[in-house]
């Protein structure tokens, strides 16, 4: 869990005081990661997990979710560019696109950014928090009032279960697949195979986030996610970036039955005719040094057995939500 840790210093509290705060986090164990904070902007509880919002000294305001850092003002470009962008622009006319999880709307607001799409489900299990992110996260309040997101508030295995329609690209913004928690049975086998991969258009493209990917945290969950991904699709990239915020090297897992583009001229050309405004992060060659993993953990990922099955899961440490980064 993540604690904010008060002593005497330059910190304002609820009650207008001035404290020195420090926000800590237990990466994994005998490992920690604390930054220092100008102030906690808000703290609440919903009936699925606690939320606070703070205005951190090294990265700007920062969600926080049952104790873990979800993403920061500063450095969330990354995640989010990286999640969005490989498979939209992978795929030849992406219009329509379904979200599990992705609470926050920084997701939503990187995919409305294409041209093409003419149609987002958003599907988060947590109300109040997808409330509480448009009163406060004001960088995403245009992709909540644009017309082309619709928002379900379920369990995003129930909805996708529900539905008929088919999506050209279909992002898991989730929780990683820990033991006892909400988001495990969303990358099982079973779960890509008969509910994820049915509801693809021909061509199209699943992705997920695939928690940590460094050289030494890569096989909690990346490169298992890696591994069972490949026993249901054709073609199945994985890729990474560092992102300061996380104190780690972040992966994400793309899979088709379709192969991707290896051009990155391409890449750019696509960018370039079917996006609006400029990306921060992604571009032709930062996907190719993206999906070059290093010796380590490629042979690490290639030579993974463990699959992902109903009933079977790992006890990790890390980042995690019931709607997204682990």
């Amino acid at each position: 869990m993540g604690d904010i840790s008060i002593s005497n210093g330059n910190c304002m509290n609820g009650n207008g005081q001035r404290k020195s705060c420090w926000y800590e986090e237990e990466i994994e164990e005998n490992l920690r990661w604390c930054f220092a904070l100008n102030s906690i902007l808000h703290t609440g509880a919903t009936q699925f997990q606690d939320i606070q919002l703070l205005d951190t000294k090294p990265f700007g305001k920062a969600l926080v979710i049952d104790g873990k850092l979800q993403s920061a003002e500063i450095d969330e470009f990354i995640y989010h560019e990286s999640l969005v962008h490989p498979a939209l622009l992978n795929h030849l006319n992406p219009k329509t696109i379904f979200i599990m999880g992705g609470g926050e709307g920084s997701t939503a607001r990187e995919i409305l950014r294409h041209r093409t799409v003419e149609k987002v489900v958003m599907c988060d299990i947590d109300e109040e928090v997808v409330e509480f992110c448009k009163s406060f996260l004001v960088v995403n309040r245009e992709a909540f009032c644009d017309p082309r997101l619709e928002l379900i508030i379920n369990d995003a295995r129930a909805e996708l279960e529900r539905r008929e329609q088919l999506y050209d690209v279909i992002i898991g913004d989730l929780a990683d697949p820990i033991e006892g928690g909400p988001c495990y049975q969303l990358y099982t086998k079973s779960f890509y195979e008969f509910i994820v991969k049915p509801r693809l258009t021909q061509g199209g493209i699943f992705v997920t986030q695939a928690g940590p990917a460094g050289i030494f945290s890569h096989t909690e969950v990346f490169s298992c996610i890696y591994n069972t991904l490949k026993q249901v699709f054709k073609y199945v990239v994985p890729y990474s970036a560092h992102i300061p915020s996380y104190a780690d090297t972040w992966g994400w897992v793309m899979a088709s039955d379709s192969p991707f583009m290896s051009n990155a001229d391409e890449l750019d050309l696509r960018i370039k005719q079917r996006m609006k405004g400029e990306n921060r992060y992604l571009d032709g060659k930062t996907f190719t040094s993206a999906s070059t993993l290093s010796k380590a953990v490629r042979e690490s990922l290639y030579s993974e057995t463990h699959v992902y099955t109903e009933g079977n899961a790992r006890f990790i440490y890390g980042h995690g939500t019931a709607y997204k980064h682990n």
